[in-house]
């Protein structure tokens, strides 16, 4: 199914679970997230996608074997998880986990707002 894109957003979210998640860095697409002080329950995940691709200086820091075992399961501190979801709302969003540290204090990826979507008419 072909989605049109309404707005890019590009902000981060605040994810909740009702589990916590079994992995730290791999945590899964969450319940619910908080954006701009509201609350977003999700009520399915319509698609979901992964990129583990290193990028810049990151490509240089393996043998080739490793750098495309990396690629397509993953590696600490590299790449995003997608998730496109339908919200209690109705309303469908695209919000990804990016998985790089963002410092010596926040070692932890960060979840963001992608856009939001419609179905063609």
């Amino acid at each position: 199914m072909e989605y049109i894109p309404i707005q890019f957003i590009g902000e981060s979210i605040t994810p909740r679970y009702e589990s916590p998640p079994a992995l730290e860095k791999k945590p899964g697409c969450p319940d619910f997230f908080l954006w701009r002080e509201q609350e977003y329950r999700i009520t399915e995940i319509l698609g979901e996608w992964h990129n583990y691709k290193r990028r810049g200086r990151m490509t240089r820091n393996m043998t080739p074997g490793h750098a495309t075992a990396a690629e397509s399961k993953g590696s600490w501190g590299v790449g995003q998880d997608y998730y496109r979801v339908l919200t209690e709302d109705k309303r469908i969003f695209e919000i990804y986990y990016d998985r790089a540290p963002k410092g010596v204090d926040q070692r932890k990826g960060q979840w963001f707002l992608y856009r939001e979507l419609k179905l063609p008419v």
